[in-house]
């Protein structure tokens, strides 16, 4: 099985930007432990600050067995991500680390989740977790 992570814009600062909010662990490190915990899956990452990568990456990965994908920021402002999201036919799970509707006003609309087979929020990194559970 092959899992593809996607992450958008300043999920590469994780572990060291709001860490009240997103906690004090690096990417790499959870990734790390995650690939652990599946040894036998195969868990592809990929990190943008940049829409259109996020879009071509998006594209790129038609043939996986699922995506786990959290737009960040472009979850509540990219139409061009959701349509990319529909231009393919593998599963995908759109997760967030914090509970997007405990914050401000504008992250409570997704442009991703009338388009998603799932949504995980508010776990922390766990919600990644959570995400390869329910693509097994």
């Amino acid at each position: 099985m092959k899992i593809t992570i996607i992450n958008g814009p300043n999920l590469n600062l994780l572990g060291s930007r709001e860490t009240d909010i997103y906690g004090s662990q690096n990417f790499d490190s959870y990734l790390e432990s995650l690939r652990a915990l599946y040894p036998k899956i195969e868990i592809e990452y990929f990190q943008s600050n940049i829409e259109g990568e996020i879009i071509n990456y998006i594209h790129e990965s038609k043939d996986c067995d699922g995506i786990i994908l959290n737009a960040a920021a472009y979850t509540h402002t990219s139409v061009g991500i959701a349509d990319a999201v529909k231009s393919i036919n593998c599963k995908i799970i759109e997760v967030h680390i914090s509970n997007t509707y405990s914050r401000e006003e504008f992250r409570h609309k997704s442009f991703l989740s009338p388009v998603v087979d799932g949504i995980i929020i508010g776990f922390g990194l766990d919600s990644y977790r959570l995400g390869v559970e329910s693509l097994i």
